[in-house]
């Protein structure tokens, strides 16, 4: 039985899902707020020793390659940033950005 619902799901040419059309209050209630962390931020942080900018791309379900490229470096220039237990405000502000988080989600 198929249940309605207000998201639409489009497959690509081989019928794997490609594409998700959701209403835009969901995707905004879906995106984070701008002085809440969700716990998976914390849980990778806490249980894995992830920095901030670590756990916020794991949690953004991105690659260190998909991170630098928005940023225009390369992913081993990326990597030791997102290492760096406290990288400048300057490539704290460019990686925010690149994440689409506020900054202040950095500085935890």
């Amino acid at each position: 039985m198929n249940t309605p619902t207000n998201v639409q799901i489009i497959n690509d040419a081989d019928g794997r899902p490609a594409f998700v059309v959701l209403p835009y209050a969901d995707y905004i209630a879906s995106r984070p707020q701008q002085d809440l962390v969700p716990n998976d931020v914390v849980g990778y942080m806490v249980r894995e020793g992830a920095t901030a900018i670590a756990a916020w791309r794991r949690h953004l379900d991105l690659t260190q390659a998909e991170v630098a490229l928005r940023l225009g470096i390369s992913q081993p220039a990326y990597a030791q940033q997102e290492a760096a237990e406290r990288p400048r405000k300057a490539t704290r502000q460019k990686i925010a950005a690149a994440l689409g988080i506020p900054l202040q989600l950095l500085d935890l």
